[in-house]
């Protein structure tokens, strides 16, 4: 008995090599995949942060009232960079990119001075937006402020579709989680298939569930501990090697992003690979001895 314990052990190294390696590829994908949607995201938020706002200011505003405008809308928590545009920065700008003959026709320059800003991606949609014009002209409309500009098409789309966005990837996200959960069951499951005849023997001479299932359960928190580390190492070279192609998506880099692949790799690598383990020695324990053939 002690020969047929160990010739099963024997078979059962490699049957462990190939679900490891099993696993890692299909956490792989979805390390893959979760990188490819989080920096769909980050990208979102990127093109939402950089629709810039404009509060053109009346050409009959003091140097006080200008100064009151920039210090309440610096203190809006969801405004970012904000910058006094004067009419020297706006003509600058405006030679800069488009035509200068205008200065042949006037001596001084129409253009207006402004307060241009961007505000942060959860706040780039209509009705935020919309709140935020509303509450600039009731303190400062007429008086100080000529006009509050914005793009209204573009926001007005990126409020449209964002919704969808999420709906499609939240979807996604849960067909892909079912895909993974079932792929690394099955792997395990067979792995353990090898050992059905070495987990009855240990019942039959008096072994308990729990010291039978003890080591295995062990056993699979360590390959799925290994099976994500190599997992991981390859979403990070497959990362590198993209990177080196396409070297804008260097700025999509996020340090948040990647804890959040790391984390999910490791928990879905350890836990599933737990889970089959754990119901498969329960179900071959149940399991009569002819029914193993």
């Amino acid at each position: 008995m002690s020969q047929f314990g160990k010739s099963s052990a024997k078979r059962s190294k490699p049957s462990y090599l190939y679900a490891i390696i099993g696993v890692s590829l299909i956490l792989f994908l979805f390390g893959i995949v979760g990188w490819l949607f989080l920096n769909l995201k980050k990208s979102g938020e990127m093109f939402r942060e950089n629709i810039q706002v404009h509060a053109y200011i009346q050409r009959s505003a003091t140097k006080k009232q200008i100064d009151s405008l920039q210090k309440y809308i610096e203190a809006i928590p969801y405004v970012k960079n904000l910058e006094y545009i004067t009419k020297e920065k706006a003509t600058a700008k405006w030679n800069a990119e488009n035509d200068t003959t205008w200065k042949k026709f006037l001596d001084n320059s129409p253009l207006p001075e402004s307060m241009d800003f961007y505000v942060k991606s959860d706040y780039m949609n209509k009705d935020s937006i919309a709140s935020l014009q509303s509450e600039l002209e009731a303190n400062f409309g007429g008086r100080v402020m000529s006009e509050f500009q914005y793009p209204t098409e573009t926001v007005g789309y990126v409020s449209s579709y964002t919704k969808y966005i999420a709906a499609g990837i939240l979807l996604f996200a849960i067909i892909l989680s079912i895909i993974v959960i079932i792929s690394i069951d099955n792997t395990i499951r067979l792995a353990m298939y090898s050992n059905r005849f070495l987990i009855k023997t240990m019942q039959m001479v008096g072994a308990t569930r729990s010291f039978i299932a003890r080591p295995l359960n062990v056993r699979a928190v360590i390959n799925g501990l290994i099976a994500s580390g190599i997992a991981i190492l390859a979403v990070f070279c497959f990362i590198l090697l993209v990177e080196k192609f396409v070297p804008w998506l260097k700025l999509l880099r996020d340090g948040r992003n990647m804890a959040i692949i790391i984390t999910g790799i490791i928990i879905a690598g350890v836990t599933i690979s737990y889970a089959s383990t754990h119901r498969s020695v329960l179900k071959y324990l149940k399991m009569k001895l002819d029914d193993l053939y």
